[in-house]
């Protein structure tokens, strides 16, 4: 396991968001429940093109495509606990 900054975790997430690949994630949702998802970057699927009227990286939030519910979501960055992807597991303290 590595120890990595959110700031090295969201840029590394940016990167990827292109090759569209699949990590998980593990973070402390607003209620304070633990969530586990696999989610993916970059998909583009159900979009309208308009945007969001608010920047998420700027409130420390990722928007993801959770692959299990086939869902647009949130991942909250200030409460990221891990993040598994290409077989190497990254811990947030």
């Amino acid at each position: 396991m590595q120890t990595l900054k959110r700031e090295l975790l969201l840029q590394g997430f940016i990167a990827k968001a292109k090759s569209g690949k699949i990590f998980s994630v593990t973070f402390q949702k607003k209620n304070g429940e633990i969530r586990n998802m696999n989610a993916r970057l970059g998909v583009t699927k159900g979009l309208t093109g308009k945007g969001m009227a608010w920047k998420p990286t700027s409130k420390g939030m990722l928007p993801v495509y959770d692959v299990q519910k086939r869902e647009y979501r949130m991942v909250n960055f200030n409460t990221l606990l891990s993040i598994k992807m290409e077989g190497k597991t990254y811990i947030n303290w």
